[in-house]
């Protein structure tokens, strides 16, 4: 499949307004070289761009349907329709998920946290039946409770055969940093009573990936033990910036951003400190030397890929294991649809990982 990717007007009209040159159009543009910038910005001539080759053949296949539902979502800042809409798009992937995955779901309440617990419908493994997990579903902070967060949990809690338990952390704009962190310290002081914190994993996709890295930064601030692993996938320890945050939206059909959506662009982070460690851990080298071992998962066309690749440079530098998956032309939390070849794939990463780092 090829797409000739073009900036549409609102994106041409912020390029114009950020200083970047816009594609030139026929003949002349399949001639025209780059333009290259004295600080490094490149200008390219309108391209077509095909999909990856390295990709699965199913992948290829669901990639333009994907494409065509994320142009139906609403604006980031509509909140109720972008509530139902994801609410809409995660419960179809639970009935899918349920029909490939066997688990049992019940609702409680801990510590005051609304969660989800899901089990393997044949039973905890012996070896984890001291184990369990906790999710903690993606969605700018903004959308994702209940339905987002089982799409994260039944794979790995069937193919795992592990406990995990999906919170429904306080999100913006009815509340703001460090709401969100508040509720997963609570937890996890509960989980404390039953578990030994080695035994006890935490993980999560886009904002969840950046929540756990928060959350895990706020544990270690408040002197409690830090949990057996983490998982931080297509979002992590730093905000969402560098190449990625530009080239991953052209690939995927948007256009070249003005510039990146960061953190402090969220109404959840309303009046935080983007350079507060506690809103990204990466800023504090001898924070993350405290770090357990942490799993990142991201994709060639995530835009958050360059935020994780920093982060787990960030954490070997700081002498914290890391292992880096990244799945060639896979976009932002790919693995929420679960027929893809390398969605399997990366549930199997994350039920492997957590099986040989947490203890018994």
């Amino acid at each position: 499949m090829h797409a000739t990717i073009r900036l549409s007007r609102p994106l041409a009209a912020l390029a114009l307004c950020a200083g970047l040159a816009l594609p030139a159009t026929g003949r002349a543009a399949e001639n025209a070289a780059p333009a290259v910038k004295p600080d490094g910005s490149i200008a390219a001539p309108a391209a077509a761009l095909p999909y990856s080759a390295l990709a699965s053949p199913e992948a290829r296949a669901f990639f333009p349907k994907m494409l065509a539902e994320g142009a139906k979502a609403p604006p980031i800042t509509a909140i109720g329709p972008s509530r139902a809409f994801y609410d809409r798009m995660n419960g179809d992937r639970v009935a899918r998920m349920r029909r490939l995955f066997a688990v049992d779901i019940r609702s409680e309440s801990i510590a005051g946290v609304r969660a989800d617990v899901v089990r393997p419908a044949q039973g905890v493994a012996p070896a984890n039946r001291r184990r369990v997990l906790l999710n903690l579903h993606g969605g700018a902070f903004l959308w994702g409770a209940h339905s987002g967060g089982l799409v994260e949990s039944i794979p790995v809690a069937a193919l795992g055969r592990i406990e995990v338990i999906s919170l429904d952390y306080r999100q913006g704009p009815e509340h703001v940093f460090p709401a969100a962190s508040e509720d997963v310290e609570a937890v996890y002081r509960e989980l404390l009573k039953t578990h030994a914190p080695g035994q006890i994993g935490i993980y999560g996709c886009s904002a969840g990936g950046i929540l756990t890295a928060e959350a895990t930064a706020r544990i270690l601030r408040d002197g409690l033990p830090a949990p057996g692993a983490i998982g931080t996938f297509c979002g992590s320890l730093v905000t969402l910036d560098g190449d990625s945050a530009y080239v991953a939206p052209l690939l995927n059909g948007q256009g070249v951003p003005a510039r990146p959506l960061r953190l402090a662009d969220l109404p959840y982070f309303r009046g935080a400190d983007p350079d507060d460690p506690m809103v990204q851990p990466g800023r504090s080298p001898a924070l993350l030397a405290k770090f357990p071992p942490v799993l990142l998962i991201s994709g060639t066309r995530d835009m958050a890929l360059s935020s994780v690749v920093r982060s787990q440079a960030l954490l070997t530098q700081a002498g914290v294991p890391a292992e880096l998956h990244v799945w060639e032309g896979m976009w932002h939390s790919f693995f929420s649809d679960p027929e893809l070849p390398e969605s399997r794939q990366a549930y199997r990463v994350m039920a492997e990982f957590f099986d040989r780092r947490l203890g018994h």
